[in-house]
């Protein structure tokens, strides 16, 4: 459905979209569209709540899509209106503020944890603490003689309680959590090197020509970890069942996708299910925001008139929630007598990258399949390589190679998985430009002249690559292993062979730790319509992707930032982003950025120590055991 725009009484302009705001900025960006389009001022335009009950289904807010795709579609809306009007550009192509970051700044209230509805009741859900593991007894009587408690539930695999305020909640759920004890371990610690033993799918993703015999062989594989969301705030819903049905506040990427499901898992008509749209404090791929909103709609049930607010804790948060899948990459380039890469073959092992609701026939809600009778779980799948994969996600080369074949080994692991932000791109990414480099240094070849030749087809692509390179000083010929552990590294991709296309040069001081010291990034989305706000966007992906690349794995125990591996503040480098001029139709910029940072903080490793890592993260470990290797 698209989306839809009205005149309101006082000549301004009234928006309805189903793509959400996740701090991206994408309704600062929408409404400039449509000021631009209706030739009034941006002030003039309202963006309205994203809601069920009269927003557009646009699907979920995910993959770099929304200002090309919902944009394209309120151009078409605002010129039906319009009629043959004549009207000025005024607004796109400029840096407006984003969405309510005024607000924000201020500390005033516009998250969903700082929602307050009356007669509000606060809950908290215990799950079973690993993914396997099944509640064996639970004493309740403690919890509920606590303060302020309203109600207590046992439900299969699941204990709740609902109290008067949020303090009181916490406390009788400790309670629930001393008084419970549980069966099984959970799962086996599933490193990266475990998934080529699993029983896998293979498939052909994209291949062309056949190589030459008699071709130079060069071989490599990388990995990456299972990562954890970490969203900087715990997941929060609040829901109230009345006798019109259900209503759920949520900070989903994908509110009609999740109001069928919650419709599936407590047996109604999803025409009786309503989902409003709160912003959250991040989000950044399927995190807990639809499960933690079947936990509050189940505790409701319990307290119906009274709407009930759940907010998960840190732990449940790194431990419940999806994670982003480990992934295995080997690559094989065939070269020629002058080093010109004439074939690439491609595998990657991997879990799938979606366990979205609304994609199954059971509902993807962690609760709905530990209540009694239990839902059956819905599986992790890729989505097709023509809407953007998931697992081969920037596995077809973005270069001329005159053969190549790409593989895809699917495997099911007893781990959740699902989207996390780039999805496959950022391994596939880190792995080829990672590469790219090993073939430079085996070849002799500069490794920008090296990328170079082999982009001659994409002109956009080289104009990223020789304005980062340019940005940063960087010219044919760069150094080898430095002295003093600096080094600067490169890499380029156009995220998901048909979005944005992004060049990164990182520059590294390599000591005690690897430490990111500067980010130099050109970007090309086409027509920008808030350059600002692309300039943000690519550089929170970049900040992001250093945080992955050089720290972050997640283990189903970690409790709290105490023991989970993240980039702290004073570790962020400084990001220097230029977004190239272009009128060319929009493209996304929530993700370009992530596969190129990775893989040019690893190649400018390389450049500052002489060795290669290719196991994120980049700690001091793996460093030093890459050194030991070298020498040996």
């Amino acid at each position: 459905m698209s989306p839809r725009v009205e005149w309101d009484r006082q000549g301004g302009v009234l928006v309805r979209t189903g793509k959400v705001e996740l701090g991206q900025g994408l309704h600062t960006a929408l409404a400039q569209i449509v000021a631009d389009a209706m030739g009034v001022p941006l002030s003039r335009v309202l963006m309205l709540p994203v809601d069920t009950e009269d927003s557009p289904d646009e699907g979920v807010t995910s993959g770099s899509l929304s200002v090309q795709d919902a944009g394209a579609a309120l151009r078409r809306a605002c010129a039906e209106l319009r009629g043959d009007v004549p009207v000025a550009p005024r607004a796109v192509g400029t840096s407006a503020p984003a969405h309510s970051l005024a607000d924000k700044l201020a500390g005033r209230p516009v998250f969903i944890h700082d929602l307050v509805l009356p007669g509000l009741l606060h809950g908290r859900v215990l799950h079973p603490p690993r993914h396997g593991m099944a509640l064996n007894a639970c004493d309740l009587s403690a919890a509920q003689r606590a303060p302020g408690v309203r109600e207590v539930l046992r439900d299969g695999q699941l204990l709740g309680v609902v109290a008067a305020s949020s303090a009181q909640a916490d406390a009788a759920s400790a309670c629930l959590a001393a008084a419970a004890t549980w069966l099984g371990s959970g799962p086996p610690a599933e490193d990266a090197a475990a998934l080529q033993a699993l029983p896998a799918l293979t498939r052909t993703v994209s291949g062309k020509g056949k190589p030459p015999a008699g071709l130079r062989r060069l071989s490599a594989r990388y990995t990456k970890p299972w990562i954890a969301h970490a969203s900087i705030a715990p997941s929060c819903a609040l829901a109230l069942w009345d006798d019109a049905g259900l209503r759920v506040w949520a900070h989903s990427q994908g509110i009609f996708n999740l109001r069928r499901d919650l419709a599936l898992a407590f047996g109604i008509d999803a025409a009786r299910v309503r989902v409003s749209h709160v912003e959250g404090a991040g989000c950044y791929g399927h995190n807990g925001a639809d499960d933690v909103a079947f936990d509050a709609a189940w505790l409701a049930q319990r307290v119906p008139g009274h709407p009930v607010r759940v907010l998960w804790s840190r732990a449940d948060e790194l431990s419940l929630s999806p994670f982003g899948p480990a992934m295995v990459v080997e690559l094989q380039a065939g070269l020629d007598a002058d080093g010109t890469i004439a074939d690439w073959q491609h595998d990657v092992w991997s879990p799938g990258h979606s366990r979205r609701p609304g994609r199954s026939a059971t509902p993807a809600l962690l609760g709905a399949w530990q209540t009694a009778p239990a839902h059956a779980e819905a599986p992790s799948i890729d989505m097709p390589l023509s809407v953007g994969g998931g697992a081969e996600r920037n596995a077809v080369p973005g270069y001329d190679f005159a053969a190549w074949q790409v593989r895809c080994h699917s495997v099911s692991t007893v781990r959740r998985s699902s989207a996390l932000r780039s999805l496959g791109a950022f391994a596939n990414v880190f792995a080829a430009e990672s590469f790219m480099d090993e073939i430079a240094h085996a070849t002799g070849i500069e490794p920008l002249a090296l990328r170079r030749s082999h982009l001659q087809h994409d002109p956009r692509a080289l104009a990223v690559l020789d304005a980062a390179a340019a940005r940063a000083g960087w010219g044919i010929g760069q150094p080898g292993a430095s002295a003093d552990g600096t080094g600067r590294g490169l890499a380029v991709a156009r995220y998901k062979g048909t979005g944005a296309w992004c060049a990164v040069v990182a520059e590294v001081q390599a000591g005690a730790s690897l430490r990111v010291r500067r980010l130099i990034i050109a970007v090309d989305v086409g027509l920008a319509i808030n350059p600002g706000g692309v300039a943000n966007q690519i550089e929170g992906g970049a900040i992001q992707a250093t945080s992955w690349a050089l720290k972050e794995s997640a283990a189903p125990t970690h409790a709290g930032w105490a023991d989970y591996p993240i980039l702290s503040f004073s570790e962020v480098p400084a990001v220097d982003v230029l977004v190239m001029p272009s009128q060319a139709p929009s493209l996304g910029a929530g993700e370009a950025s992530l596969g190129p940072t990775a893989a040019a903080i690893a190649n400018a490793l390389f450049n500052a120590l002489g060795v290669r890592v290719r196991d994120l993260p980049l700690t001091p470990e793996r460093i030093i055991a890459s050194m030991d290797d070298s020498s040996s």
